[in-house]
């Protein structure tokens, strides 16, 4: 194995899974979630990467490093997960990015 990646998604306490949430609870989700992760440090200090706003250039380059799912995922779609796409939607890896 060369390499492999995992990725895990629960709801917060309080919130109804993905497809179930409003707009505002994506927005008040991720301004928890992005507030929390900031506070990090040591090895796990790192950046978190709202999707709202996020250049096509940073986009693109955590696409091409396997950090981000390009966007129309059929599986997402099928999820009902695109709700208010990308309202409340970021990414977050450690400064090493392990």
């Amino acid at each position: 194995i060369v390499s492999t990646r995992v990725r895990c998604g629960r709801s917060l306490d309080g919130y109804p899974f993905n497809p179930c949430l409003t707009e505002a609870q994506y927005k008040e989700m991720e301004e928890k979630v992005s507030s929390t992760l900031s506070g990090l440090g040591g090895e796990l200090k790192g950046t978190f990467y709202p999707l709202t706003g996020m250049s096509k250039e940073v986009q693109q380059k955590l696409i091409d490093d396997h950090f981000l799912f390009k966007e129309g995922d059929r599986f997402l779609q099928t999820a009902n997960a695109c709700r208010f796409w990308p309202t409340g939607r970021g990414i977050f890896h450690n400064d090493d990015k392990t």
